[in-house]
């Protein structure tokens, strides 16, 4: 049976809509949309975030998740060239659509050649939080072919003393 859109205006639809949705929050006692967050919580979770950056800020410039003495960032400074915006796109090295996550395992695994991160490890989180945080305000685009470099960086761990 064909249900022609005259029978059933987008306005009806709409309206039955809002009241399922209602009802529904009325009898589970479930909201639609999240609650407003507090200035609290929203410096803890900016905390947190804060933190995981800075974990992978060290694992990231850390020699020992290899087994030769390199890092991410001999390659990578500042999580430059890791474009996390691009992904999931193509990778030639993986020979398919890889994830930011893959990556960073290929390159700990072969350049580095060392053993890669259970992808739901708090420390493949701090790396990939890092490299994203380094390209903090670059437009997401998906499957992006390019080498765009990170915020950079003038001061802390790793950089030239005068």
């Amino acid at each position: 049976m064909k249900i022609s859109r005259k029978a059933y205006p987008v306005r009806t639809l709409g309206t039955a809509l809002l009241v399922t949705a209602a009802l529904t929050t009325l009898v589970t006692g479930n909201v639609l949309a999240k609650p407003v967050r507090s200035d609290k919580q929203v410096a803890e979770e900016r905390s947190a975030l804060m933190a995981a950056v800075a974990k992978g800020d060290g694992l990231w410039h850390d020699g020992k998740l290899g087994s030769n003495g390199l890092a991410c960032g001999n390659c990578h400074p500042d999580g430059s060239a890791t474009n996390p915006h691009t992904f999931p796109k193509y990778q030639s090295n993986l020979g398919r659509v890889g994830t930011l996550r893959e990556m960073i395992n290929w390159c700990i695994t072969v350049p580095m050649q060392g053993k890669p991160l259970a992808y739901d490890s708090a420390e493949m989180v701090a790396m990939e939080a890092y490299a994203t945080f380094a390209h903090r305000g670059v437009a997401i685009a998906p499957a992006k072919d390019e080498q765009h470099g990170a915020v950079p960086v003038f001061g802390g761990p790793g950089y030239p003393q005068p």
